[in-house]
């Protein structure tokens, strides 16, 4: 598998779990202890996804530069 798969796959996985924790947090019945460590999971989760999806724009920006270039 190569690297933009691999990072595609845990794209995905942590959007999924994202929406899990989402979901888990809606649930009133949650004490306060467990919905703090949901929360903090969640946060880097989606960090880390921000961090994943502005690698992947400048990815995108360098093809269509070189691609430009390639074409002038």
């Amino acid at each position: 598998m190569n690297k933009m798969s691999n990072k595609k796959e845990s794209l995905q996985n942590d959007f999924q779990r994202l929406e899990e924790i989402s979901k888990e947090l809606e649930n009133q019945d949650l004490d306060v202890e467990k919905s703090l460590k949901l929360f903090e999971e969640g946060s880097k989760l989606v960090k880390r996804c921000h961090k994943k999806l502005g690698e992947a724009k400048n990815r995108f920006q360098e093809i269509k530069e070189d691609l430009e270039k390639e074409t002038e």
